[in-house]
């Protein structure tokens, strides 16, 4: 989990045949080292065409996902290890390095209260077998905070890390965004500096999830904090430009954050690379 990646909903949420191909295509005419793989209906994912396609373009691969509500942790815990165990599978199948995103929980997941105790230990009850499993099969697992609106257990990096403390695993990493860092943390650079030690892959992701470099997000303050604490890990371009519904509203993106992913691409990818070419995160 290292170098410089796209998460393909810049193409497609949809990860049959069609959405792969398109995918993987636009991830390689721009030279990226790794994609990011939304394993959302993981039983549906056909991992050795999705293999052969990363290895015809020499591509490696991370996942992510969010639960759906019938295996919320909260909701079910035995449900909940289940789901993640067999989109670890899957992702082990297709040739991927690691399972990350909103593992803990759903995307639109909100009770309308802070967690409670009993909700995190139900979250901790998940997180620990199936980190353990992720191991034994080879494979590294994180967690994703994301923002108040779209999940209220886990929204900041320090919250991320006490999750980890809470369970006392070895193979569960932290895996920030931008996006999400630019509303919930007072300031981009303690986020990271909270996760330092368990931090191994971050979404670059504009204040509206647009075009990085023409928005709000400090990315002097990311790259250099980055820097400073000496971050060797997968730094992964994410916009959402084709979504299906129900992401969507689990997101709350009410309308086009971008032309298309042409336009992203074309302007924001160079935009990061320089970024982290200039704090010295990828070589020139």
């Amino acid at each position: 989990m290292e170098g410089f990646g796209v998460h393909t909903s810049m193409w497609t949420m949809n990860w049959d045949r069609a959405g792969a191909e398109q995918a993987v295509a636009g991830a390689s005419h721009y030279g990226m080292d790794f994609i990011e793989i939304p394993m959302l209906q993981p039983q549906q994912v056909d991992t050795a065409h999705t293999r052969a396609l990363l290895e015809a373009n020499n591509l490696r691969a991370i996942c992510s996902l969010g639960l759906p509500e019938a295996q919320w942790p909260t909701n079910d815990v035995d449900g909940a290890i289940a789901y993640l165990k067999l989109a670890l599978d899957k992702t082990k199948a297709l040739g991927g390095e690691a399972l990350s995103g909103v593992t803990y929980g759903g995307i639109g997941q909100r009770s309308g209260l802070p967690p409670t105790e009993a909700e995190l230990d139900a979250v901790a009850r998940t997180l620990g077998p199936v980190a353990a499993y992720a191991k034994q099969i080879g494979l590294l697992f994180g967690i994703e905070p994301v923002n108040r609106y779209e999940n209220h257990l886990i929204n900041t990096g320090w919250q991320a890390r006490a999750m980890i403390e809470k369970v006392g695993s070895d193979n569960i990493f932290i895996h920030l965004d931008t996006y999400h860092m630019n509303i919930e943390e007072k300031g981009v650079a303690n986020g990271i500096l909270d996760t330092r030690e368990h931090l191994r892959y971050i979404h670059l992701s504009e204040s509206d999830r647009g075009t990085p470099g023409e928005g709000t997000c400090d990315w002097d303050e990311i790259f250099a904090t980055l820097a400073a604490i000496g971050f060797t890990g997968g730094l992964a371009m994410e916009s959402f430009i084709n979504m299906p519904p129900e992401i969507a509203y689990g997101l709350s993106v009410w309308r086009p954050v971008a032309d298309n992913h042409d336009t992203v691409m074309s302007k924001g990818l160079p935009f990061l690379r320089n970024k982290a070419q200039q704090y010295r995160l990828i070589g020139t």
